[in-house]
């Protein structure tokens, strides 16, 4: 059938979408280890530097809800190529595959290889684009410290 002008756009928009929303299940694991632990745990993960330990622990952490996700977008991009409009079965078929291709070859792949091959640079941050953003504590990370300063040492004194 003929292929529909908004298509590709449509296609882009949504598969664009989804690989941000695996990007950040995925990155976001990796920067909140290597935010906690810039020197490394020196745990389970002994032999590797805090970098590859961060990529490590945050693909261990984020590659199910990655999976589940993906999963489910495909099966349900699969269900549509069975409606009886040509340009629906079309949008089945692109997203599943889209999607397969986008979360099991990039973001399971690519990126975790990109990130131990870039070492500390992928965290870099120009310094004055740093001093530009604010420095948020999201989760809550410097309160969970101060109540770790106040407690433990309320603890070590009993």
């Amino acid at each position: 059938g003929p292929l529909i002008s908004f298509m590709p756009i449509f296609l882009i928009g949504v598969t664009f979408g989804l690989a941000m929303d695996y990007q950040v299940f995925l990155v976001t694991r990796m920067r909140e280890h290597i935010s906690r632990y810039p020197q490394g745990t020196g745990g389970q993960y002994r032999k590797y530097n805090a970098n590859d330990e961060a990529t490590i622990a945050g693909f261990t952490a984020g590659a199910r809800v990655v999976t589940a996700a993906a999963i489910i977008m495909i099966a349900v991009f699969v269900a549509f190529i069975n409606q009886p409009l040509p340009f629906i079965q079309i949008f089945g078929f692109a997203l599943a595959a889209g999607v397969l291709f986008d979360a099991f070859l990039v973001r399971m792949s690519l990126v975790p290889a990109t990130m131990f091959l870039m070492g500390h640079t992928t965290w870099w941050m120009p310094k004055w684009l740093d001093k530009l953003i604010p420095q948020l504590d999201i989760e809550g990370t410097a309160l969970e410290e101060e109540w770790e300063r106040k407690h433990g040492a309320a603890q070590s004194v009993d």
